[in-house]
């Protein structure tokens, strides 16, 4: 009983009125996040930079369509992470094994060479695939059912992804002015910062993302029929973008329309097929029909955050093409270097962040539903493009003053701050008990097609005025819709939610 009292201690007190446990998770996702977003102000320009520079000289096109699809499978693969923690290995162990597979990618990026460079990233999202979903989903199991420091406690957490997120562009981004790989080098060694915190830590981590019993997992056999299911499903799903791909796809040949057709619709068709892998899994599982609908409101919100996603995403390829390119960064005779806008947002995360945190608990039950915190999100990205495309209309005269990235990427950080924590912490209440690491996995899904939609949009940048007014302006049009349908979808899925509310004891409203 004495070591049950201490274990409840351990998980109640501790961190700013939060569990201990949180400033273990709080610190190794901060500088797993200082090595990622490092690597990632980087990315871009370093493919897009000369030979002679120290890059590798790709076009723009290729470079931003490369960046697509490497940010789309890191957030794509923690679906696969999170299935695997949830069915064998345990959500903390799986955070020390991708951490430990992280940490090689990002040394392999700083060793010259194309090999090298690709296998770092593949390694890196394989590594982000086993700890960013599962060291969420730890995150929201340190709380009790119906604990009202739970959004509070993701607010929180996020601030510390973005603490890291801060401090990063400007290291790696000033070592990446005497050589990129420095830069890379550098993201390495944030991350083995990370893993030192993470076992240290651990105490605290006492009873949580432990391997599942095996009573846990009352799942069926699977059957012939289901094989078959999921196989048209995706072939379905293969069939129906590969012919809307080819329709739009540019090139002299058959074999150039294809290759380039393949290129686009591969990552959609993996991501697709995995959302329906999940579904199917629900089945395999025999949810009941209160379980059914709160997957199905996690689908909806899934369909909002890609969309919100594939222009928040913007910030690492066309806005960093266009603080190097058309902003000035000069200051007294000095030009800073681009990747240090990377930090804007970061830093604003981390000063709106506890505002944002203690809001919510103010307003308690009183607060808005999900679906419409999801509609402001929106709504405070398409202000951002509004004002990207005003401020693309200012370089026919030359260089734009940074401070329209600044306002641009504080518009987006209150978007970022109305939905993400919030999506997070909707997932830990929403998703079934067997199958929270997994839903986890499908919030990240969302960022992984909408980053991949980012890099698709981010290929059309051109350094000309009419070229970014019309493609910002684009962007913004298609985000207010967005939110306009948000704001409707959310007073019916409100009532759904307030009579959870009202009727059981898990609050599905954050609290």
């Amino acid at each position: 009983m004495a070591i049950e009292d201490s274990a409840q201690e351990v998980q109640t007190k501790g961190f700013f009125g939060h569990p201990g446990g949180l400033s273990t998770l709080f610190f190794t996702e901060m500088w797993e996040r200082f090595s990622y977003y490092g690597m990632r102000a980087l990315l871009v320009l370093y493919m897009t930079a000369t030979a002679a520079q120290g890059g590798m000289g790709l076009d723009t096109r290729t470079a931003t369509a490369i960046y697509g699809f490497y940010t789309a499978a890191v957030y794509f693969l923690p679906l696969i992470g999170g299935w695997i923690a949830d069915r064998f290995i345990g959500a903390k162990r799986a955070t020390l094994i991708g951490g430990i597979i992280i940490t090689l990618g990002h040394f392999s990026l700083a060793i010259p060479g194309n090999f090298f460079f690709f296998l770092g990233l593949g390694l890196v999202a394989t590594g982000t695939g086993l700890l960013k979903s599962n060291i969420s989903a730890m995150v929201g199991d340190l709380y009790e059912e119906g604990d009202e420091r739970r959004d509070a406690g993701f607010s929180i957490f996020y601030m510390g992804i973005n603490l890291g997120a801060f401090l990063a562009p400007f290291v790696c981004g000033t070592l990446a002015t005497y050589n990129y790989h420095w830069g890379f080098a550098a993201a390495g060694v944030g991350m083995i910062f990370g893993l030192i915190q993470y076992v240290l830590g651990g105490k605290r981590l006492e009873g949580v993302g432990e391997p599942p019993a095996k009573d846990d997992l009352e799942t069926t056999d699977i059957t012939p029929a289901y094989l078959v299911q999921l196989a048209v499903l995706v072939i379905v799903c293969i069939g129906v973008i590969l012919l809307y791909m080819f329709s739009f796809a540019s090139g002299t040949t058959i074999a150039e329309k294809a290759g380039e057709t393949l290129s686009y619709a591969i990552p959609p068709v993996m991501i697709i097929g995995g959302l329906i892998g999940v579904l199917l899994t629900g089945m395999q599982d025999k949810l009941n029909g209160d379980e059914w609908k709160r997957v199905g409101i996690i689908v909806l919100l899934f369909l909002f955050a890609a969309l919100f996603w594939m222009g928040f995403e913007q910030s690492g390829s066309s806005f960093n093409l266009f603080a190097r390119d058309l902003t000035d960064r000069v200051v007294s005779g000095w030009e800073f270097p681009a990747e240090w806008f990377q930090s804007v947002n970061a830093l604003m995360i981390v000063a709106l962040a506890p505002l944002f945190s203690v809001m919510w608990v103010k307003w308690g039950k009183s607060q808005p539903n999900d679906v419409m915190k999801f509609s402001l999100g929106l709504l405070f990205l398409g202000l951002g493009f509004v004002v990207m495309a005003y401020a693309s209309g200012l370089t026919g005269a030359g260089k734009v003053s940074p401070m329209w990235l600044v306002l641009v990427y504080f518009l987006h950080t209150c978007g970022e701050l109305f939905l993400s924590p919030v999506g997070l912490s909707s997932m830990t209440k929403l998703a079934p008990g067997k199958m929270v690491g997994l839903m986890l996995g499908v919030w990240f899904l969302a960022s992984s097609l909408g980053s991949f939609a980012a890099g698709v949009v981010a290929g059309e940048f051109e350094a000309k005025q009419d070229t970014l007014v019309g493609l910002f302006w684009n962007v913004a049009i298609v985000t207010f819709v967005g939110a306009a349908l948000a704001l409707l979808l959310s007073f019916a899925v409100g009532g759904f939610l307030k009579s959870k509310q009202k009727n059981e004891e898990v609050p599905i409203e954050p609290a």
